[in-house]
């Protein structure tokens, strides 16, 4: 039996196109949601209590830079846990005189990680909405995030940021977050 090469060429194309989309949206939205999904109750009580230190970036009272700043965070059965619990430091409070560089009510969508050492985190839209803009603060916003995973997490070699598990341009018409972006501590000052 033979299938016309129209129809073949037809049938080829839409099995490349759904191999495109699932690689490209459908996978890593499900890995995401599969990497957010709470733990299961024996490793919750497992790891309850424990902690492990981690470094997070803040950004200095004359907002001239970062600095790192040592911070107990809950444990991590998994690795993409251990990275969630990072992100919702980082975007927690900062210490006294220091800043916080994440835009007030960002908020934590998921946190997925590759095989390859690359992070997917997914913020709000709040992150994009409520920044106040300016290259540096854009610079400061990305690389608390980047350089706390990459700092804490061994295992983390790039970072790529998402806003409502989308990938974006940018966050504030600066700084180009559409690949993941490596650790860069060039803002980083000692305290």
């Amino acid at each position: 039996m033979r299938i016309p090469l129209t129809r073949a060429l037809v049938l080829v194309g839409a099995g490349v196109a759904l191999l495109v989309w699932l690689l490209f949206w459908g996978v890593p939205s499900y890995l995401d949601r599969r990497a957010a999904s709470p733990p299961s109750a024996g490793a919750e009580t497992a790891a309850e209590g424990r902690k492990i230190n981690a470094t997070l970036f803040f950004v200095t009272p004359d907002a001239q830079g970062l600095v790192a700043v040592p911070r107990e965070v809950p444990y991590g059965a998994t690795a993409a846990e251990q990275a969630r619990h990072i992100v919702a430091a980082q975007l927690g409070p900062a210490p006294a005189s220091l800043h916080s560089a994440i835009p007030q009510g960002t908020a934590l969508g998921g946190v997925f990680l590759s095989d390859a050492g690359e992070a997917f985190v997914d913020l709000s839209p709040e992150a994009a909405a409520n920044h106040p803009g300016g290259s540096m603060a854009e610079l400061f916003t990305i690389y608390s995030i980047v350089n706390a995973l990459t700092v804490s997490l061994p295992s983390v070699r790039t970072v790529q940021i998402l806003i409502d598990g989308r990938e974006v341009e940018t966050l504030a018409g600066h700084v180009d977050l559409r690949h993941p972006l490596p650790k860069n501590t060039t803002w980083v000052k000692a305290q």
